[in-house]
Protein backbone atom coordinates (compact mmCIF):
# COMPACT_ATOMS: atom_id res chain seq x y z
CA UNK A 1 0.00 0.00 0.00
CA UNK A 2 1.20 3.60 -0.82
CA UNK A 3 -0.47 6.65 0.88
CA UNK A 4 2.31 8.14 2.77
CA UNK A 5 -0.01 9.36 5.10
CA UNK A 6 -0.19 6.05 7.08
CA UNK A 7 2.97 5.49 8.19
CA UNK A 8 2.41 8.24 10.42
CA UNK A 9 -0.65 5.92 11.89
CA UNK A 10 0.63 2.94 12.41
CA UNK A 11 3.91 4.30 14.59
CA UNK A 12 6.55 2.64 13.15
CA UNK A 13 9.10 2.88 15.75
CA UNK A 14 6.55 2.04 18.93
CA UNK A 15 4.92 -0.29 17.47
CA UNK A 16 3.52 -2.77 20.40
CA UNK A 17 3.59 -6.54 19.79
CA UNK A 18 1.11 -7.69 22.00
CA UNK A 19 2.21 -10.94 23.59
CA UNK A 20 0.09 -13.23 26.08
CA UNK A 21 1.57 -16.29 27.51
CA UNK A 22 -1.73 -17.92 28.50
CA UNK A 23 -2.40 -18.40 24.68
CA UNK A 24 -1.21 -21.49 22.81
CA UNK A 25 -0.44 -22.13 20.06
CA UNK A 26 -3.67 -24.58 19.17
CA UNK A 27 -5.80 -21.54 20.57
CA UNK A 28 -4.61 -18.57 18.50
CA UNK A 29 -4.75 -20.92 15.24
CA UNK A 30 -8.65 -22.11 15.87
CA UNK A 31 -9.78 -18.45 14.70
CA UNK A 32 -7.66 -18.71 11.38
CA UNK A 33 -8.85 -22.40 10.73
CA UNK A 34 -12.22 -22.00 11.26
CA UNK A 35 -12.15 -18.49 9.26
CA UNK A 36 -10.69 -20.62 6.23
CA UNK A 37 -12.50 -22.83 6.60
CA UNK A 38 -15.84 -20.18 6.22
CA UNK A 39 -14.50 -18.46 3.81
CA UNK A 40 -13.80 -21.83 1.50
CA UNK A 41 -17.09 -23.44 2.18
CA UNK A 42 -18.66 -19.61 1.13
CA UNK A 43 -16.55 -19.70 -2.12
CA UNK A 44 -17.03 -23.61 -2.84
CA UNK A 45 -20.06 -24.63 -2.10
CA UNK A 46 -22.58 -21.56 -1.93
CA UNK A 47 -21.07 -19.04 -4.01
CA UNK A 48 -24.03 -16.91 -5.72
CA UNK A 49 -26.57 -18.35 -3.20
CA UNK A 50 -24.98 -16.82 -0.09
CA UNK A 51 -27.78 -15.93 2.55
CA UNK A 52 -26.19 -12.13 2.97
CA UNK A 53 -25.67 -11.86 -0.97
CA UNK A 54 -22.51 -9.61 -1.93
CA UNK A 55 -21.62 -9.51 1.66
CA UNK A 56 -21.04 -12.91 3.00
CA UNK A 57 -17.25 -12.50 3.24
CA UNK A 58 -17.30 -9.48 5.13
CA UNK A 59 -19.79 -11.14 7.66
CA UNK A 60 -17.18 -13.70 7.93
CA UNK A 61 -14.82 -11.90 8.92
CA UNK A 62 -16.75 -10.53 11.69
CA UNK A 63 -17.40 -13.91 12.80
CA UNK A 64 -13.81 -14.98 12.81
CA UNK A 65 -13.13 -12.05 14.79
CA UNK A 66 -15.78 -12.97 17.08
CA UNK A 67 -14.27 -16.20 17.53
CA UNK A 68 -11.17 -14.87 18.10
CA UNK A 69 -12.22 -12.70 20.95
CA UNK A 70 -14.05 -15.61 22.57
CA UNK A 71 -10.72 -17.30 22.57
CA UNK A 72 -9.47 -14.21 24.31
CA UNK A 73 -11.71 -14.19 26.87
CA UNK A 74 -11.18 -17.43 27.65
CA UNK A 75 -7.35 -16.17 27.69
CA UNK A 76 -8.01 -13.65 30.03
CA UNK A 77 -7.89 -10.65 27.37
CA UNK A 78 -10.56 -7.71 28.24
CA UNK A 79 -13.02 -6.65 26.43
CA UNK A 80 -11.45 -2.99 26.52
CA UNK A 81 -8.02 -4.07 24.74
CA UNK A 82 -9.85 -5.83 21.84
CA UNK A 83 -11.56 -2.55 21.21
CA UNK A 84 -8.72 -0.42 21.89
CA UNK A 85 -6.58 -2.44 18.77
CA UNK A 86 -10.02 -2.85 16.80
CA UNK A 87 -9.88 0.75 17.04
CA UNK A 88 -6.02 1.23 16.39
CA UNK A 89 -6.84 -0.74 13.18
CA UNK A 90 -9.54 0.91 11.72
CA UNK A 91 -7.90 4.36 12.81
CA UNK A 92 -5.00 2.93 10.38
CA UNK A 93 -6.93 2.53 7.60
CA UNK A 94 -8.95 5.97 7.79
CA UNK A 95 -6.96 7.56 4.85
CA UNK A 96 -6.72 4.49 2.35
CA UNK A 97 -10.95 4.51 2.97
CA UNK A 98 -10.99 7.83 1.93
CA UNK A 99 -8.61 7.74 -0.96
CA UNK A 100 -10.77 4.64 -2.10
CA UNK A 101 -13.82 6.37 -1.95
CA UNK A 102 -11.69 9.33 -4.08
CA UNK A 103 -11.10 7.19 -6.41
CA UNK A 104 -14.40 5.83 -6.84
CA UNK A 105 -15.23 9.46 -7.68
CA UNK A 106 -12.40 9.46 -10.13
CA UNK A 107 -13.10 6.97 -12.23
CA UNK A 108 -16.73 8.49 -13.04
CA UNK A 109 -15.59 11.82 -13.26
CA UNK A 110 -12.50 10.84 -15.54
CA UNK A 111 -15.39 8.39 -17.64
CA UNK A 112 -17.94 11.64 -18.36
CA UNK A 113 -15.00 14.22 -18.57
CA UNK A 114 -13.48 11.86 -21.62
CA UNK A 115 -10.37 10.81 -19.85
CA UNK A 116 -10.56 7.72 -19.78
CA UNK A 117 -11.92 7.54 -23.84
CA UNK A 118 -9.36 9.63 -24.59
CA UNK A 119 -6.88 7.05 -23.11
CA UNK A 120 -8.32 3.81 -24.76
CA UNK A 121 -9.12 5.98 -27.77
CA UNK A 122 -5.13 6.85 -27.94
CA UNK A 123 -3.95 3.76 -26.29
CA UNK A 124 -5.43 1.55 -29.37
CA UNK A 125 -3.62 3.24 -32.18
CA UNK A 126 -0.30 2.78 -30.27
CA UNK A 127 -0.42 -0.35 -27.73
CA UNK A 128 -0.98 -3.61 -30.41
CA UNK A 129 -1.85 -7.27 -28.90
CA UNK A 130 1.23 -8.06 -29.56
CA UNK A 131 3.08 -6.01 -27.06
CA UNK A 132 0.55 -4.91 -24.83
CA UNK A 133 1.04 -7.11 -21.66
CA UNK A 134 4.96 -6.26 -21.56
CA UNK A 135 4.79 -2.69 -22.20
CA UNK A 136 1.58 -2.49 -19.57
CA UNK A 137 4.08 -3.69 -17.43
CA UNK A 138 7.04 -1.46 -17.54
CA UNK A 139 4.09 1.63 -18.03
CA UNK A 140 2.76 1.08 -14.77
CA UNK A 141 6.67 0.23 -13.09
CA UNK A 142 7.87 3.81 -14.38
CA UNK A 143 4.71 5.26 -12.70
CA UNK A 144 5.33 3.57 -9.25
CA UNK A 145 8.87 4.32 -9.56
CA UNK A 146 8.04 8.18 -10.16
CA UNK A 147 5.43 8.32 -8.00
CA UNK A 148 6.33 5.64 -4.82
CA UNK A 149 2.64 4.78 -4.97
CA UNK A 150 1.24 1.33 -6.87
CA UNK A 151 -2.29 2.60 -5.39
CA UNK A 152 -1.75 5.76 -7.45
CA UNK A 153 -0.82 4.03 -10.59
CA UNK A 154 -3.87 1.42 -10.53
CA UNK A 155 -6.16 4.39 -10.03
CA UNK A 156 -4.45 6.16 -13.03
CA UNK A 157 -3.05 4.84 -16.01
CA UNK A 158 -3.80 1.05 -14.72
CA UNK A 159 -7.60 1.98 -15.55
CA UNK A 160 -6.46 3.37 -18.92
CA UNK A 161 -4.62 -0.34 -19.53
CA UNK A 162 -7.32 -2.02 -18.13
CA UNK A 163 -10.06 -0.24 -20.87
CA UNK A 164 -7.49 -0.28 -23.81
CA UNK A 165 -6.61 -4.05 -23.00
CA UNK A 166 -10.21 -4.91 -22.65
CA UNK A 167 -11.04 -3.59 -26.23
CA UNK A 168 -8.52 -5.81 -27.52
CA UNK A 169 -10.08 -8.76 -26.98
CA UNK A 170 -7.36 -9.48 -23.96
CA UNK A 171 -8.66 -11.10 -20.72
CA UNK A 172 -9.37 -8.62 -17.79
CA UNK A 173 -7.26 -10.65 -15.36
CA UNK A 174 -4.06 -10.78 -17.85
CA UNK A 175 -4.50 -6.78 -17.39
CA UNK A 176 -4.62 -6.66 -14.24
CA UNK A 177 -1.95 -8.90 -13.26
CA UNK A 178 0.29 -7.18 -15.52
CA UNK A 179 -0.50 -3.66 -14.30
CA UNK A 180 -0.36 -5.06 -10.41
CA UNK A 181 3.35 -6.73 -10.70
CA UNK A 182 4.79 -3.49 -13.02
CA UNK A 183 3.29 -1.33 -10.28
CA UNK A 184 4.60 -3.40 -7.30
CA UNK A 185 7.77 -3.69 -8.80
CA UNK A 186 7.57 0.70 -9.00
CA UNK A 187 6.57 0.57 -5.59
CA UNK A 188 9.33 -1.87 -4.03
CA UNK A 189 12.48 0.23 -6.14
CA UNK A 190 11.09 4.00 -5.09
CA UNK A 191 12.60 5.78 -2.41
CA UNK A 192 9.18 7.61 -2.03
CA UNK A 193 7.27 4.33 -1.08
CA UNK A 194 5.92 4.04 2.49
CA UNK A 195 6.63 0.64 2.61
CA UNK A 196 10.06 1.01 0.92
CA UNK A 197 11.22 2.94 3.50
CA UNK A 198 8.83 1.27 6.86
CA UNK A 199 11.47 -2.23 5.75
CA UNK A 200 14.72 -0.88 6.33
CA UNK A 201 13.26 0.70 9.28
CA UNK A 202 12.15 -1.52 10.48
CA UNK A 203 15.82 -4.20 9.83
CA UNK A 204 17.43 -1.76 11.00
CA UNK A 205 19.74 -0.51 7.92
CA UNK A 206 18.85 2.69 5.87
CA UNK A 207 17.11 3.23 2.59
CA UNK A 208 19.58 3.32 -0.49
CA UNK A 209 21.47 0.16 1.32
CA UNK A 210 18.08 -1.30 1.35
CA UNK A 211 17.12 -0.25 -2.39
CA UNK A 212 20.19 -1.69 -3.51
CA UNK A 213 20.21 -4.79 -1.83
CA UNK A 214 16.66 -5.44 -2.35
CA UNK A 215 17.44 -5.21 -6.45
CA UNK A 216 19.69 -8.48 -6.39
CA UNK A 217 16.47 -10.03 -6.03
CA UNK A 218 13.80 -8.24 -7.28
CA UNK A 219 15.24 -6.99 -10.69
CA UNK A 220 15.98 -10.46 -11.90
CA UNK A 221 12.29 -11.44 -10.95
CA UNK A 222 10.87 -8.60 -13.17
CA UNK A 223 12.77 -9.22 -15.84
CA UNK A 224 10.98 -13.02 -15.97
CA UNK A 225 7.73 -11.53 -15.44
CA UNK A 226 8.63 -9.22 -18.50
CA UNK A 227 9.53 -12.35 -20.77
CA UNK A 228 6.62 -14.34 -19.50
CA UNK A 229 4.44 -11.59 -20.44
CA UNK A 230 5.86 -11.28 -23.26
CA UNK A 231 5.73 -14.88 -24.57
CA UNK A 232 1.91 -14.99 -23.84
CA UNK A 233 0.94 -12.02 -25.84
CA UNK A 234 3.02 -13.08 -29.00
CA UNK A 235 0.77 -16.23 -28.51
CA UNK A 236 -2.33 -14.63 -26.76
CA UNK A 237 -5.62 -15.12 -29.63
CA UNK A 238 -7.53 -11.79 -29.54
CA UNK A 239 -10.27 -10.68 -31.40
CA UNK A 240 -9.53 -6.35 -31.12
CA UNK A 241 -7.32 -5.84 -34.31
CA UNK A 242 -10.37 -6.12 -36.43
CA UNK A 243 -12.63 -4.15 -34.64
CA UNK A 244 -10.30 -1.45 -33.90
CA UNK A 245 -11.79 1.01 -36.41
CA UNK A 246 -14.65 0.52 -35.37
CA UNK A 247 -14.01 0.91 -32.00
CA UNK A 248 -12.26 4.39 -32.66
CA UNK A 249 -14.98 5.89 -34.65
CA UNK A 250 -17.46 4.53 -31.82
CA UNK A 251 -15.43 6.70 -29.63
CA UNK A 252 -15.67 9.87 -31.39
CA UNK A 253 -19.32 9.81 -32.39
CA UNK A 254 -19.71 9.70 -28.41
CA UNK A 255 -17.10 12.24 -26.75
CA UNK A 256 -14.96 14.70 -27.51
CA UNK A 257 -11.08 13.55 -27.78
CA UNK A 258 -8.69 15.73 -27.45
CA UNK A 259 -5.05 15.48 -25.93
CA UNK A 260 -5.76 18.50 -23.62
CA UNK A 261 -7.77 15.65 -21.48
CA UNK A 262 -4.36 14.25 -20.46
CA UNK A 263 -3.73 17.27 -18.65
CA UNK A 264 -5.91 15.78 -15.76
CA UNK A 265 -4.10 12.67 -15.35
CA UNK A 266 -0.87 14.61 -15.48
CA UNK A 267 -1.47 17.00 -13.43
CA UNK A 268 -2.56 14.10 -10.50
CA UNK A 269 1.00 12.45 -11.55
CA UNK A 270 2.59 15.32 -11.16
CA UNK A 271 0.99 16.46 -7.83
CA UNK A 272 2.12 12.55 -6.12
CA UNK A 273 5.45 12.78 -7.61
CA UNK A 274 5.84 16.21 -5.72
CA UNK A 275 4.72 14.74 -2.15
CA UNK A 276 1.57 16.45 -2.50
CA UNK A 277 -0.70 14.67 0.00
CA UNK A 278 -2.90 11.62 -1.67
CA UNK A 279 -6.21 12.98 -0.61
CA UNK A 280 -5.47 16.24 -2.24
CA UNK A 281 -4.05 14.55 -5.56
CA UNK A 282 -7.11 12.63 -6.09
CA UNK A 283 -9.53 15.64 -4.74
CA UNK A 284 -7.44 17.85 -7.77
CA UNK A 285 -7.87 14.96 -10.42
CA UNK A 286 -11.39 14.95 -9.55
CA UNK A 287 -12.00 18.71 -9.60
CA UNK A 288 -10.18 19.12 -13.10
CA UNK A 289 -12.08 16.06 -14.75
CA UNK A 290 -15.42 17.72 -13.83
CA UNK A 291 -14.44 21.02 -14.85
CA UNK A 292 -13.31 19.38 -18.22
CA UNK A 293 -15.93 17.66 -18.50
CA UNK A 294 -18.56 21.26 -18.77
CA UNK A 295 -16.14 21.93 -21.20
CA UNK A 296 -15.45 19.21 -23.74
CA UNK A 297 -18.18 17.13 -23.07
CA UNK A 298 -21.39 19.03 -22.63
CA UNK A 299 -23.53 16.52 -25.44
CA UNK A 300 -22.39 13.45 -22.81
CA UNK A 301 -23.62 15.35 -19.87
CA UNK A 302 -26.66 16.10 -21.33
CA UNK A 303 -27.76 12.21 -21.86
CA UNK A 304 -27.23 11.75 -18.43
CA UNK A 305 -29.33 13.60 -16.79
CA UNK A 306 -31.69 16.58 -16.85
CA UNK A 307 -29.14 19.04 -16.13
CA UNK A 308 -24.72 19.01 -16.43
CA UNK A 309 -24.14 19.31 -13.09
CA UNK A 310 -26.50 16.59 -11.75
CA UNK A 311 -24.56 14.43 -14.21
CA UNK A 312 -21.19 15.72 -12.53
CA UNK A 313 -22.63 14.75 -9.15
CA UNK A 314 -23.93 11.58 -10.38
CA UNK A 315 -20.54 10.55 -11.47
CA UNK A 316 -18.99 11.13 -7.85
CA UNK A 317 -21.11 9.11 -6.08
CA UNK A 318 -23.56 6.66 -7.69
CA UNK A 319 -23.18 4.71 -11.00
CA UNK A 320 -22.95 6.18 -14.62
CA UNK A 321 -23.16 3.81 -17.93
CA UNK A 322 -22.23 5.78 -21.44
CA UNK A 323 -24.34 4.39 -24.30
CA UNK A 324 -22.44 4.01 -27.59
CA UNK A 325 -23.36 2.04 -30.70
CA UNK A 326 -21.07 -0.32 -29.64
CA UNK A 327 -21.52 -3.35 -26.65
CA UNK A 328 -17.91 -3.56 -26.08
CA UNK A 329 -17.68 0.47 -25.03
CA UNK A 330 -20.50 0.08 -23.47
CA UNK A 331 -19.56 -2.11 -20.46
CA UNK A 332 -16.28 -0.25 -20.99
CA UNK A 333 -17.85 3.14 -19.84
CA UNK A 334 -19.20 2.32 -16.54
CA UNK A 335 -18.43 3.81 -13.59
CA UNK A 336 -19.75 3.33 -9.73
CA UNK A 337 -18.54 6.67 -8.42
CA UNK A 338 -18.18 6.40 -4.55
CA UNK A 339 -21.29 3.75 -4.43
CA UNK A 340 -19.03 1.82 -6.18
CA UNK A 341 -16.04 1.58 -3.58
CA UNK A 342 -18.81 0.57 -0.94
CA UNK A 343 -18.26 -3.42 -0.99
CA UNK A 344 -14.45 -2.65 -0.83
CA UNK A 345 -14.40 -0.63 2.17
CA UNK A 346 -16.84 -3.31 4.14
CA UNK A 347 -14.18 -5.49 3.02
CA UNK A 348 -11.38 -3.49 4.30
CA UNK A 349 -13.22 -2.57 7.72
CA UNK A 350 -14.22 -6.17 8.52
CA UNK A 351 -10.85 -7.52 8.13
CA UNK A 352 -9.46 -4.63 10.11
CA UNK A 353 -12.11 -5.77 13.10
CA UNK A 354 -10.69 -9.29 12.94
CA UNK A 355 -6.68 -8.56 12.87
CA UNK A 356 -7.45 -6.33 15.45
CA UNK A 357 -8.90 -8.91 17.62
CA UNK A 358 -6.14 -11.45 16.27
CA UNK A 359 -3.85 -9.05 17.80
CA UNK A 360 -5.55 -8.29 20.92
CA UNK A 361 -5.40 -11.74 21.98
CA UNK A 362 -1.54 -11.91 20.96
CA UNK A 363 -2.40 -14.81 18.41
CA UNK A 364 -0.85 -13.24 16.08
CA UNK A 365 2.92 -12.74 18.05
CA UNK A 366 2.64 -16.53 19.03
CA UNK A 367 2.04 -17.50 15.75
CA UNK A 368 4.99 -15.70 14.73
CA UNK A 369 6.80 -16.68 17.58
CA UNK A 370 5.94 -20.27 16.70
CA UNK A 371 7.74 -19.52 12.88
CA UNK A 372 10.66 -18.52 14.54
CA UNK A 373 11.53 -21.46 16.44
CA UNK A 374 11.37 -23.51 13.13
CA UNK A 375 14.74 -21.09 12.07
CA UNK A 376 17.41 -23.40 13.16
CA UNK A 377 20.01 -22.70 10.12
CA UNK A 378 20.13 -19.63 8.06
CA UNK A 379 17.34 -20.59 5.14
CA UNK A 380 15.47 -21.84 8.00
CA UNK A 381 15.58 -18.01 9.17
CA UNK A 382 14.51 -16.62 5.86
CA UNK A 383 11.38 -19.43 5.29
CA UNK A 384 10.44 -18.97 8.36
CA UNK A 385 10.43 -14.98 7.80
CA UNK A 386 8.55 -15.38 4.23
CA UNK A 387 5.58 -17.30 5.61
CA UNK A 388 5.49 -14.83 8.83
CA UNK A 389 4.76 -12.20 6.01
CA UNK A 390 2.36 -14.80 3.94
CA UNK A 391 0.53 -15.48 7.22
CA UNK A 392 0.40 -11.88 8.76
CA UNK A 393 -0.90 -10.74 5.05
CA UNK A 394 -3.86 -13.28 5.42
CA UNK A 395 -4.89 -13.32 9.15
CA UNK A 396 -4.64 -9.29 10.07
CA UNK A 397 -5.26 -8.30 6.45
CA UNK A 398 -2.31 -5.67 6.59
CA UNK A 399 0.86 -5.32 5.15
CA UNK A 400 2.15 -3.06 7.87
CA UNK A 401 1.51 -5.46 10.31
CA UNK A 402 2.93 -8.13 7.77
CA UNK A 403 6.53 -5.63 7.89
CA UNK A 404 6.23 -5.12 11.38
CA UNK A 405 5.52 -7.68 13.61
CA UNK A 406 8.04 -10.05 11.77
CA UNK A 407 10.37 -7.05 11.33
CA UNK A 408 10.73 -6.51 15.10
CA UNK A 409 10.50 -10.40 15.85
CA UNK A 410 13.29 -11.60 13.60
CA UNK A 411 15.75 -8.60 13.86
CA UNK A 412 17.61 -10.06 16.68
CA UNK A 413 18.07 -13.85 14.97
CA UNK A 414 19.16 -12.26 11.81
CA UNK A 415 21.92 -10.80 14.09
CA UNK A 416 22.42 -14.07 16.01
CA UNK A 417 23.28 -15.51 12.48
CA UNK A 418 26.01 -13.37 11.83
CA UNK A 419 23.46 -11.73 8.86
CA UNK A 420 23.61 -7.84 7.95
CA UNK A 421 19.64 -6.73 8.62
CA UNK A 422 19.66 -6.00 4.86
CA UNK A 423 18.56 -9.40 4.57
CA UNK A 424 15.88 -9.46 6.36
CA UNK A 425 14.79 -5.84 4.81
CA UNK A 426 15.11 -7.48 2.01
CA UNK A 427 12.54 -10.75 2.44
CA UNK A 428 10.05 -8.58 4.24
CA UNK A 429 9.58 -6.25 1.01
CA UNK A 430 9.93 -9.58 -1.30
CA UNK A 431 7.53 -11.37 0.89
CA UNK A 432 5.11 -8.59 3.08
CA UNK A 433 4.71 -6.13 0.46
CA UNK A 434 4.51 -7.85 -2.81
CA UNK A 435 1.69 -10.73 -1.13
CA UNK A 436 -0.52 -8.31 0.40
CA UNK A 437 -2.26 -8.01 -3.11
CA UNK A 438 -2.96 -11.88 -3.62
CA UNK A 439 -5.02 -12.05 -0.49
CA UNK A 440 -9.01 -10.79 -1.35
CA UNK A 441 -9.36 -9.29 1.93
CA UNK A 442 -6.54 -7.65 2.86
CA UNK A 443 -6.45 -3.94 2.10
CA UNK A 444 -4.44 -4.14 -0.89
CA UNK A 445 -5.97 -7.01 -2.41
CA UNK A 446 -9.13 -5.58 -2.17
CA UNK A 447 -8.08 -1.86 -3.44
CA UNK A 448 -6.89 -3.24 -6.71
CA UNK A 449 -9.88 -5.66 -7.28
CA UNK A 450 -12.02 -3.08 -6.13
CA UNK A 451 -10.27 0.01 -8.06
CA UNK A 452 -9.10 -2.02 -11.59
CA UNK A 453 -12.66 -4.11 -11.60
CA UNK A 454 -10.55 -7.38 -11.59
CA UNK A 455 -11.71 -10.10 -8.59
CA UNK A 456 -8.33 -11.65 -7.08
CA UNK A 457 -8.82 -14.72 -8.29
CA UNK A 458 -8.94 -13.72 -12.02
CA UNK A 459 -6.02 -11.64 -12.03
CA UNK A 460 -3.94 -14.04 -8.89
CA UNK A 461 -1.73 -15.98 -11.76
CA UNK A 462 -1.58 -13.28 -13.72
CA UNK A 463 0.37 -10.99 -10.77
CA UNK A 464 3.42 -13.22 -11.80
CA UNK A 465 5.75 -10.84 -10.20
CA UNK A 466 3.61 -10.73 -6.84
CA UNK A 467 3.84 -14.44 -6.26
CA UNK A 468 7.56 -15.26 -8.03
CA UNK A 469 8.78 -13.15 -5.37
CA UNK A 470 8.58 -14.83 -2.43
CA UNK A 471 10.32 -17.75 -4.22
CA UNK A 472 13.24 -16.06 -5.55
CA UNK A 473 14.03 -14.77 -1.98
CA UNK A 474 13.93 -18.03 -0.84
CA UNK A 475 16.23 -19.69 -3.48
CA UNK A 476 18.67 -16.61 -2.95
CA UNK A 477 18.46 -18.11 0.36
CA UNK A 478 19.01 -22.15 -0.38
CA UNK A 479 21.40 -21.64 -2.69
CA UNK A 480 23.42 -19.31 -0.69
CA UNK A 481 23.75 -16.28 -3.01
CA UNK A 482 24.35 -12.74 -2.38
CA UNK A 483 23.42 -13.43 1.80
CA UNK A 484 25.36 -10.30 3.15
CA UNK A 485 27.30 -10.84 6.15
CA UNK A 486 27.20 -8.58 9.53
CA UNK A 487 30.90 -7.41 9.41
CA UNK A 488 32.01 -3.92 9.43
CA UNK A 489 32.98 -3.84 5.60
CA UNK A 490 30.41 -6.04 4.47
CA UNK A 491 30.34 -6.45 0.84
CA UNK A 492 27.57 -8.34 -1.18
CA UNK A 493 30.24 -10.92 -2.07
CA UNK A 494 29.62 -14.22 -0.29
Amino acid sequence: MDNKETISKIQVEDQIIIENKELNIWEALIPVILLMMMLAYNIFFVEGQELLGAYTNQFILLMGGGIAAIVGVFNKVSFTIMITEIWENLNSVFVPIMILFLVGALAGTWLVSGVIPAMVYYGLQVLSPAIFLPSSVVIAAIISIATGSSWTTSATVGIALVGIGSALGIPMGMIAGAVISGAYFGDKMSPLSDTTNLAPAMAGTDLFTHIRYMSLTTVPTIIITIIVFSIISVNIETTGNADISGLLNSILKTFNITPYLFIVPLAVIALIITKTKPLIALAVGVILAAIFAFIFQKDVLSSLSTSNFESIVNAIFVDTEITTNNEKLNELFSAGGMKGMIWTILLIISAMVFGGVMDAIGALARITRELLKLATSVFGLFASTVFSCLGLNTIASDQYLAIVIPGKMFKKAYEDKGLAPENLSRTLEDSGTVTSVLIPWNTCGAYQSGVLGVGVGEYFFYAIFNWLSPFTTLLFAALNIKIRQLTKSASYAN
